[in-house]
């Protein structure tokens, strides 16, 4: 537990694949009951009255983030339609102006951290629009509807007990406790178990404010990548051509499948541009989002580190494509 959008994943995949009457079959008078059994919970576990008065007084029924699939597309789109959204001119040019409005900050954090700026921005972008978009929806509000739903009751629970510890903690006020209808928070979007693993009070206010200080924001980001195992000196991938279907038959992810770049030089695979791999000591793994048809990547250990992050392969080429652009700069 604690991986950031593993966990948001896991959340949203819950919910796509479930019928739409188990929300219909939730009732305000049964979401009062939970709530109660829900504070005796919280209570037990040493939360003080006084903040559980003011939590729980604002905690309504939501019954629209355990449908939220419904606003899931209806066709299954490609990773250069997926790219297209996420990394557009628009927010190239917007995160390279951010690179250079933040340039000292995030060299500072990068060097103490072990992590490329480029990359901090470029998942800052991805998750948050350069915290831009952060989600409106009241986290405590939101994680207890999906508790009560039911069918992750655990899981839910735990982030609504982090969510508490978060407040108790005072990084936040409660009027602007907001997230994602998953429960994810600020402009890191992390949800609240990964907040209190992760996140940073770089600037040692006494806050862990990953919604509206740039430092905290850099910091936490960082952090989590360097927590699982990046690798400073090292990039992400590359996307590639491959000459024989031996290499297509080792693509994958899991650790049979990474190996050097000589081995993979090989099996016939190259640059994009056909010239032969770098000759560099470092292993990779073959990875083809859309199938031999589409395009073709080795990844390395900081693409492995990115989907620990968020388990979608589109997700982690992009948040790569993106800071491949902003170092070119634009």
């Amino acid at each position: 537990m604690g991986k950031v959008a593993r966990l948001i994943t896991g959340l949203c995949m819950a919910l796509i694949f479930s019928p739409a009457s188990l929300a219909q079959d939730k009732s305000e008078a049964g979401f009062a009951e939970y709530l109660t059994s829900l504070r005796q919970e919280a209570a037990a576990s040493g939360f003080s009255p006084s903040l559980l008065d003011d939590a729980f007084a604002g905690i309504s029924f939501r019954p629209t983030v355990v449908k939220s699939d419904k606003n899931q597309p209806e066709r299954k789109i490609t990773l250069d339609d997926y790219l297209a959204t996420r990394v557009p001119d628009w927010k190239v040019k917007q995160a390279v102006e951010k690179m250079n409005e933040h340039q000292a900050l995030l060299k500072e954090i990068g060097a103490k951290y072990g992590v490329q700026p480029r990359f901090i921005v470029a998942l800052w972008g991805n998750e948050s629009n350069f915290g831009r978009i952060q989600g409106s929806f009241d986290v405590l509000s939101a994680l207890s509807s999906l508790a009560y739903e039911g069918r992750r009751e655990a899981l839910f629970k735990k982030q609504f007990m982090a969510a508490l510890t978060i407040l108790a903690e005072g990084h936040i006020a409660l009027a602007d406790f907001k997230g994602s209808w998953a429960g994810a928070m600020g402009q890191s979007q992390f949800m609240p178990t990964s907040f209190l693993t992760y996140a940073v009070d770089y600037d040692q206010d006494g806050k862990k404010d990953i919604w509206g200080t740039p430092a905290d924001v850099f910091a936490s980001i960082a952090h989590f990548l360097s927590s699982e195992g990046w690798q400073g000196d090292h990039t992400w991938g590359r996307q590639v051509k491959v000459r024989q279907n031996d290499a297509l038959n080792q693509a994958g992810l899991s650790k049979n499948h990474y190996q050097s770049l000589d081995a993979w030089q090989q099996l016939g695979v190259r640059r994009y541009n056909g010239s032969a791999l770098p000759n560099v000591d470092i292993n990779a793994s073959l990875i083809m989002p859309d199938g031999p048809d589409g395009r073709i990547y080795l990844v390395y250990n900081n693409f492995h580190t990115l989907m620990k992050w968020n388990r979608s392969s589109y997700f982690g080429v992009s948040v790569g494509y993106l800071s491949d652009r902003i170092k070119r700069g634009y």
